[in-house]
């Protein structure tokens, strides 16, 4: 709780099981990132049992869009859910996230009037840099992305968010252009894996 006395309310979670657990007890001023692999099956109950969800970073299909939008809808949420795109720009199979050769037409179907997409808010797009090695490469690829995205789409290029970079690369992401880094195990240590 140090953080948060110290005004921090942007928090970050990597499992949806977790999320859902730890929220209702910490203070509801707190405004959710869920960062990590969302499966389908669980947007609904996401949605709805974290109520301070302020984003989901890891949009990787229009199915998943779709199914957040619609538990939007069906909750008692009065405001749209932001969400980033995610891109797997280090083309890696592990890795969740749409191709950079798709992210125009994602988007463009995301921000369009079609209602099955209504209660979601496009706030910009998200990668991953590769696991071993220099991500230079793969940041690029997410810039370059956010440079096409404005031009196809006639989007403010300052209004597109980046979120790359983690403990080991976010300086030099935040040189790239990230405007969110995901930094948990360099302020709160290391956690044990699930």
């Amino acid at each position: 709780m140090a953080c948060y006395d110290l005004q921090q309310r942007h928090f970050g979670e990597n499992y949806a099981q977790e999320l859902m657990t730890k929220s209702p007890q910490l203070p509801q001023d707190i405004q959710w990132h869920f960062i990590g692999h969302l499966q389908s099956n669980k947007a609904k109950k996401l949605v709805n049992t974290v109520t301070n969800l302020w984003i989901v970073e890891t949009v990787h299909s229009l199915k998943l869009a779709r199914l957040l939008s619609k538990a939007v809808t069906e909750s008692e949420r009065e405001t749209k859910l932001n969400i980033f795109v995610q891109v797997n720009t280090s083309n890696e199979d592990q890795k969740s996230g749409i191709r950079p050769d798709q992210v125009v037409d994602i988007v463009r179907e995301i921000t369009s009037d079609n209602p099955d997409y209504n209660m979601i808010s496009f706030q910009g797009l998200m990668t991953i840099g590769q696991y071993s090695g220099d991500p230079t490469a793969d940041f690029q690829v997410l810039v370059d992305c956010k440079a096409t995205l404005a031009q196809e789409l006639d989007m403010p290029l300052d209004q597109i968010e980046l979120s790359m970079g983690m403990s080991a690369d976010y300086q030099q992401a935040a040189e790239m252009g990230s405007t969110n880094v995901r930094v948990g195990s360099t302020i709160f240590g290391a956690r044990n894996t699930q």
